[in-house]
This record gives C-alpha cells, sequence and structure tokens, in this order.
C-alpha cells in the first residue's frame, strides 16, 4: 500500500527545479526535469531542430542523451546538430544512434548515466507498448524523457503517444517552425510559462504569411 501524505508533508515538500530564463522560462515555466514529456507534430515542421535545442539548453543543468531513433548518425542529423550550435554544449550530450530500449535501459543503470534522455523518435522503438513506457518512467524515477512523435490531425500519432501526452507534465505541438507548448509549471501571476516558442523565426514567418 503506498504511503499517505498529511498536508504538511505537502506543503514542505521540496522540489529540484531547473531555473529556466528568457524564452524558455516564457515557454516552460521552472520544470522538474524527471517524469515525461512529448513533442509531436507533422513532418518537416520543425520537430527534430526543436528537439535538439531543447537538449542542448538542457545540458546548462545537467547531462544529456539524444537516442536518434529515426536517423542515427547522417549527414542531415550533423547538420542539424551543428545548427544549434551543439558544439557549445561540450561533453554534456551524447548521441545515441538507433539505441534499443533494453540496451538503452541498461546505460541507464550505470553510474553518472545521462539524467535527461531525447527519444527522436518513439515510433521506431518497433512494439513500444504503454506498459514499457510505465516501467521505463517508473525504474528511473529521477530521470526525465522526453519522446518525439508524428501527429495525426494535430493529435500524437497512435494510442502509446497518446498516453504519453495525457501522462506528461509538458505537452509541446510542434507546427510550421513554432512550438507551443501547455506546460504544468506554468505560473501565471509570474507570466511563467505557456508562450510559443519560434523555433526559426524565417520559416515561422512564411508559414504564417501561407496560412492567412
Amino acid at each position: 500500500m503506498a504511503r499517505a501524505l498529511s498536508n504538511n508533508n505537502v506543503l514542505d515538500a521540496k522540489f529540484n527545479v531547473a531555473d529556466f530564463g528568457g524564452e524558455w522560462l516564457a515557454s516552460f515555466g521552472r520544470p522538474e526535469l524527471r517524469g515525461s514529456w512529448i513533442v509531436f507534430g507533422g513532418s518537416g515542421s520543425g520537430k527534430t531542430t526543436f528537439m535538439l535545442m531543447l537538449g542542448k539548453y538542457l545540458t546548462k543543468f545537467t547531462n544529456v542523451a539524444y537516442n536518434s531513433l529515426e536517423q542515427g548518425l547522417s549527414l542531415s542529423l550533423k547538420k542539424a546538430w551543428e545548427r544549434v550550435g551543439m558544439e557549445n554544449a561540450g561533453n554534456k550530450i551524447i548521441l545515441l544512434e538507433k539505441e534499443s530500449l533494453k540496451d538503452l535501459r541498461t546505460r541507464l543503470r550505470k553510474k553518472r548515466s545521462p539524467d535527461v534522455i531525447l527519444i527522436d523518435s518513439l515510433h521506431y522503438w518497433l512494439g513500444f507498448k504503454m506498459s514499457d513506457y510505465m516501467s521505463l518512467v517508473g525504474d528511473f524515477r529521477n530521470k526525465l524523457f522526453v519522446f518525439c512523435a508524428h501527429e495525426q490531425n494535430k493529435e500524437p500519432k497512435g494510442g502509446v503517444a497518446q498516453y504519453i501526452r495525457y501522462n506528461s507534465d509538458v505537452k509541446i505541438h510542434v507546427e510550421g517552425y513554432k512550438a507551443y507548448i501547455t506546460t504544468r509549471y506554468e505560473d501565471r501571476e509570474n507570466n511563467e510559462g505557456g508562450e510559443d516558442f519560434v523555433i526559426w523565426k524565417q520559416g515561422a514567418n512564411e508559414f504564417d504569411a501561407d496560412n492567412l
């Protein structure tokens, strides 16, 4: 049986939050880096660029692994890696090349394993089930998993991706080089969280112009 917490237990609880700043603070608030987030959008919308930008920013707070299930180490990924200025992240980020769920779990059991894992995209873990997601997040409670998913009718594609969205503290819909963010860390009194994040200004402006 799970333990019951008193009112004082809840009110006195302390959490390790990431002190986001600038446009990241305006969009995300001050998040706790554990649990799961989801990024979803159509092909060519800017998802991978945004995932890499997010991964680079999170290296300011902890060690990050980027599991490229879709592209692996390829010319297109290298160009995107360079485009976001990943050289400034140094050894705070590593690239995992199409690492399986089993191998990732083995990696995360090791000392000094990454605290944030970006998975691009979850659809390439063939056979990945809701129970796999629950087990992964449950077994590594102090880590943050950021899942990237394809979309269908502006929703994450597939039942597992839908479940991850419901369970995630931050939900990010990418369209037209903008990230539309819903965050449980929003603080409206201080204008923290909920602002749209522009991934690529020129592309976003052209998309907006084409869809007037």
